[in-house]
C-alpha cells in the first residue's frame, strides 16, 4: 500500500537514562570501617598496648577525617554504610567538640595561678621561662625534666627571690621534676605515685588560711613496655578530696582521648583547658619543623574550682609548650 505525500510519520524519540555510577560497596566499606573501629575504641576505652595508645592522641584528626567516608557513603547511596559512618562521626564529634566550646561558669574564689612546663632535660631557655614568670605571675610553677643546672640558672635570673618555696627532685635526666611556689609548702611524698618519673607533691598554704594539695605529674610515655607503667602511674594519681582542693599539673603524656586519663577525670577532676574551650590547643611537639599536633600537658582541678583563663605558650629550647591556668579556689 502506498503512502501519500502529505501524510506525516510521527513518534517519540526515547533516550535511555544514564545510570549514575556509584563507588563499589567494598570500597565504601573500606573507607568507613577504620573510622567506625576508631569510634568504638575511643568510646569504649579499648586501646591496649603502645601503638594503639599513641594513635589515640590523633582522635581530633580522626573526628574531622570521618566526614570523608560519611560523604562517600551518602553520595554513593549506600544506606547501611552511611548509617555506620554517621554514628562514627557523631561519636567522635561528641568526644572532641566540647573541648573547643567550653563549659566553664563564673566561680567565685581566691585567684590561683598555675604554670606548668616540661623543660626537656633542662634545656628550656631560662630567660624565656623567667619572662613567663614575670608576665603571668604564677603562684605555683610545676616543672618536669628539671635538672640541677636549670635550677641554678633560674635562680640566678631571680626565681629564688620570686618563688622561694620549693619541693625539688632535680636530676640530670628526664626523671627530674620540681615545684616552685610563692607561698609556703610542705612536701607530701605519700600523695605522689611511685611509678614513673619523679612527681613531687606538696601542700601549699595560701594567704587567708586556705590550702591546696598539688602534684607535679610526669608518668613515663606510653612507648613499648612502658605503656603498662604509664597506665599504672595515671591510675595511682590521688582522687579529688572533699577535705582539700587538689590540683594535678604537668606532662601527663596523655590526651583526653586516653581511657586512663578519663579515669583520672572520673575521680573528681576536670581539665582546665577543656573548661574554657582551649582543650584542643596542642602542646607537643614544640620548636620543631612540624607544628604542635597533640595535647598532652594539662592542669586538672577538682569540680569546685573555677577556671578563669587558660593559655599556652611556646618556650625556646623545649619540645613542650607551657600551660598557664588562672583558677578560682573556693
Amino acid at each position: 500500500m502506498g503512502i501519500s505525500a502529505d501524510s506525516t510519520v510521527g513518534g517519540t524519540i526515547v533516550t535511555a537514562a544514564k545510570r549514575r555510577r556509584r563507588l563499589p560497596a567494598a570500597l565504601t566499606w573500606l573507607a568507613v570501617t577504620p573510622f567506625a573501629a576508631w569510634a568504638v575504641t575511643r568510646v569504649a576505652g579499648l586501646e591496649r598496648g603502645s601503638l594503639p595508645t599513641q594513635l589515640m592522641t590523633a582522635t581530633p584528626y580522626a573526628a574531622a577525617g570521618s566526614l570523608v567516608p560519611l560523604l562517600m557513603a551518602a553520595l554513593g547511596r549506600r544506606r547501611a554504610a552511611t548509617a555506620v559512618a554517621l554514628v562514627a562521626t557523631a561519636a567522635l564529634g561528641a568526644s572532641v567538640l566540647p573541648r573547643a566550646l567550653g563549659t566553664a561558669d563564673a566561680t567565685p574564689g581566691r585567684p590561683l595561678r598555675v604554670l606548668t612546663l616540661n623543660m626537656l632535660f633542662g634545656r628550656a631557655d631560662p630567660y624565656a621561662v623567667m619572662d613567663l614568670v614575670h608576665r603571668l605571675d604564677p603562684d605555683v610553677l610545676s616543672t618536669q625534666e628539671l635538672t640541677p643546672g636549670a635550677v641554678e640558672e633560674l635562680d640566678t635570673l631571680g626565681l629564688k627571690a620570686l618563688m622561694p618555696h620549693r619541693v625539688l627532685q632535680a636530676e640530670w635526666s628526664a626523671t627530674g621534676s620540681g615545684l616552685f611556689s610563692k607561698h609556703p609548702l610542705e612536701a607530701m611524698p605519700e600523695l605522689a605515685p611511685t611509678v614513673g618519673h619523679h612527681m613531687p607533691a606538696a601542700r601549699i598554704a595560701l594567704p587567708g588560711g586556705a590550702a591546696i594539695e598539688f602534684v607535679d605529674v610526669h608518668p613515663y610515655p606510653p612507648l613499648g613496655p612502658q605503656a603498662v607503667e604509664w597506665s599504672e602511674a595515671l591510675g595511682r594519681l590521688p582522687s579529688a578530696s572533699k577535705d582539700v582542693v587538689r590540683v594535678l599539673a604537668g606532662d601527663f603524656n596523655a590526651s583526653l582521648d586516653h581511657a586512663p586519663m578519663r579515669g583520672v577525670l572520673s575521680r573528681g577532676y576536670k581539665d582546665a583547658a577543656d573548661q574554657v574551650g582551649a582543650g584542643l590547643v596542642p602542646t607537643w611537639p614544640a620548636n620543631k619543623k612540624v607544628p604542635p599536633i597533640i595535647t598532652i600537658d594539662h592542669v586538672l582541678v577538682d569540680h569546685r574550682v573555677g577556671v578563669r583563663e587558660v593559655s599556652v605558650h611556646t618556650v625556646p629550647g623545649t619540645d613542650h609548650r607551657a600551660v598557664f591556668a588562672e583558677l578560682a579556689v573556693p
